[in-house]
């Protein structure tokens, strides 16, 4: 039987900053809830519902030792998130470069004339 479609993405799994963290924590290690809910001040429960999120999304799997569980991460879904930021990043760079290049350019200005913030009224009159 195929595993069935995760019942998260990794979008929504990632959207929310506790289970970010939870991403974060367990980067290196893999760790249990119990030390897991030692760095936040939410309730192990409320810890266990967003790793169950992060389960779901396939961002991290389980492993029984014992009575515990121990959490890690597992990247790969990440990469769906890898190539949608890919996409952007050419805007990114885009607009590092212009910022560069004006940034280059009002060096270059011989007068050393400062400017002061430009208004809407400015940009509509052509100044």
């Amino acid at each position: 039987m195929a595993d069935a479609a995760p019942k998260h993405d990794v979008f929504q799994a990632i959207a929310d900053p506790t289970r970010r963290r939870l991403l974060h924590l367990l980067g290196d290690e893999e760790l249990p809830v119990t030390v897991l809910s030692g760095h936040f001040t939410m309730s192990r429960t409320a810890v266990s519902k967003h790793l169950r999120v992060l389960a779901d999304a396939g961002l991290v799997k389980e492993r029984k030792v014992g009575r515990e569980t121990r959490y890690r991460l597992d990247p790969e879904p990440l990469l769906e998130l890898k190539r949608w930021l890919a996409y952007y990043e050419r805007y990114w760079e885009n607009k590092l470069l212009a910022l560069k290049r004006f940034v280059e350019a009002d060096g270059d200005n011989a007068a050393g004339e400062t400017f002061g913030p430009l208004t809407l009224a400015d940009r509509d009159s052509g100044k």
